[in-house]
């Protein structure tokens, strides 16, 4: 038993040794001696044992111990929103804080041969008044640190302008609002290309680099506005002041039953030498390059048979072209915006887009099926469709509902120091084929808008804006719906 343990004791010193002789596998970066590491006495060590020679164990830890990927920096996390009271008067009844594509109510008209005038519906001769705080937002911007030339960043946005019951009081609707989910998104970019995934501004309409200033709520009448979840691939092209972005999207459909997502593809031209200060929604400023960019979209439509019961889809592609432009006919810097004037512009064409606007149907709807047997009740057909996109006509055929829209916004800030801003908004938005998708009393198929804004920055942090709108519908009988608004607005930027 002692010759045993005498063994293994032996055993344990040569290990020992061995592996103090072993080479670190990660040598210190200066090669001076520490002095702990100098032997105390001249007496010469006892050679090396064999064992102390084997490399794989030494092979296995330079392995394991290698460098980690290159990283730079930390996490950053970015705080952001406003804090928004908005007053409200509107010459009619109806329409909530968002004025959008709605229709308006309509007045008294004579139609032509009439011995007798329809009378106006009474909320076109009623007046309305509002408060509201529900535009308010809060938000989160993140940052990760960088990896071997990979950088990754998000985004979570929120507001309150979620959809509530109904029926509902005007007391929980304007005083208990209900938070909506505006962005969530992440984008990795990487130097061959960036890619988005999660909810944000649509492609289409390179939304939102010529979105209009205005205290009104985005989207206003005759303009896009649409967010959405997306798979965005895109790139940044430099070529000295000159940029080119490229990118293509696919996005929640218009029609979840049309089987494939949205398809978008988008081209922008920047000049980045000339800046363009604007002011963005209400409480949003920016100052980017000079651009143009063309952008199209494709969707498609698998809809229930125009049918009681439908047993087989009628199919139709939808499509959209969008313009757009951000002009600094006087260029801002980053030091001033003094004297700054911003030309914005935008132009739309398509067919079974209308959900890409607030609100906007135009009074469409699918017709009544057909019954000649007289049966009671009578057949009812059920849409698996959102109304405003598509619309059948009463011999089965399936039409996108084309729409078309031109918009520009005007940008002047006054000087010495830029803190108050002129800015006037105008849209035109018609459609050549609505009136044939209901009646002519119940159908809107032009929309003229205007806007004009007074902006005051009283500090970077606190911001008041004063407003007057003109907006005016022509139904397909010749009835033209109006509404007047006067708007104050207070925002607490941070």
């Amino acid at each position: 038993m002692q010759r045993l343990l005498v063994s293994l004791l032996s055993l344990g010193a040569l290990a020992t040794a061995a592996h103090a002789q072993t080479p670190d596998a990660q040598p210190p970066a200066t090669p001076t001696a520490q002095p702990d590491a100098t032997p105390p006495a001249p007496t010469p060590q006892p050679p090396a044992a064999p064992v102390a020679t084997a490399p794989a164990p030494n092979a296995a830890e330079a392995k394991a111990e290698a460098p980690p990927p290159s990283i730079q920096g930390k996490w950053t996390t970015t705080f952001y929103g406003f804090a928004e009271g908005d007053f409200m008067y509107d010459s009619t009844q109806g329409l909530n804080e968002a004025i959008g594509n709605g229709a308006l109510p309509r007045p008294a008209f004579t139609a032509p041969g009439a011995a007798m005038p329809t009378p106006a519906t009474y909320a076109s001769q009623h007046s309305q008044f509002m408060t509201s705080a529900r535009n308010s937002r809060i938000g989160f911007r993140f940052s990760a640190p960088t990896v071997n030339d990979i950088k990754v960043s998000g985004q979570i946005e929120a507001d309150f302008v979620g959809n509530q019951p109904t029926p509902i009081t005007e007391a929980s609707l304007f005083g208990n609002a209900t938070m909506r989910l505006r962005h969530a998104n992440f984008k990795i970019e990487t130097p061959f290309v960036d890619v988005l995934i999660g909810q944000y501004w649509q492609l289409f309409g390179w939304q939102p680099n010529t979105q209009s200033g205005s205290i009104q709520y985005q989207g206003l009448p005759g303009f896009l506005n649409q967010r959405s979840v997306q798979l965005r691939l895109g790139k940044t092209i430099k070529a000295g002041d000159v940029s080119v972005d490229i990118a293509v999207s696919a996005s929640r459909p218009g029609h979840r039953a049309g089987g494939v997502p949205d398809g978008t593809a988008g081209l922008k031209l920047s000049y980045d030498k000339l800046k363009a200060f604007h002011i963005v929604g209400g409480a949003g400023s920016t100052l980017e390059s000079a651009m143009i960019g063309v952008s199209a979209v494709g969707r498609r439509f698998s809809v229930n048979e125009f049918k009681a019961t439908s047993v087989n889809p009628v199919e139709r592609n939808g499509y959209g072209l969008a313009v757009n432009a951000l002009i600094p006919v006087v260029p801002a810097t980053k030091e001033s915006r003094a004297n700054a004037f911003t030309l914005l512009g935008e132009f739309i064409t398509g067919g079974g887009i209308a959900d890409y606007y607030t609100g906007l149907s135009g009074g469409v709807a699918q017709p009544a099926l057909p019954n000649p047997m007289m049966t009671n009740p009578a057949p009812v057909y059920t849409p698996n469709v959102d109304n405003g996109l598509v619309i059948f006509k009463p011999d089965g055929t399936l039409h996108p509902v084309r729409w078309q829209s031109y918009g520009a916004g005007l940008q002047y800030f006054l000087p010495p120091a830029g803190k108050v801003g002129i800015v006037a908004n105008y849209s035109h938005l018609t459609s050549e084929n609505a009136h044939a998708f209901g009646t002519a009393a119940r159908i809107f198929d032009k929309q003229d808008f205007i806007d004009g804004n007074l902006f005051f920055d009283i500090t970077p942090a606190v911001r008041l804006g004063v407003d007057f709108v003109w907006i005016n519908q022509t139904y397909v009988d010749g009835v033209e719906a109006k509404d007047y608004r006067g708007q104050l607005s207070g925002y607490l930027i941070f």
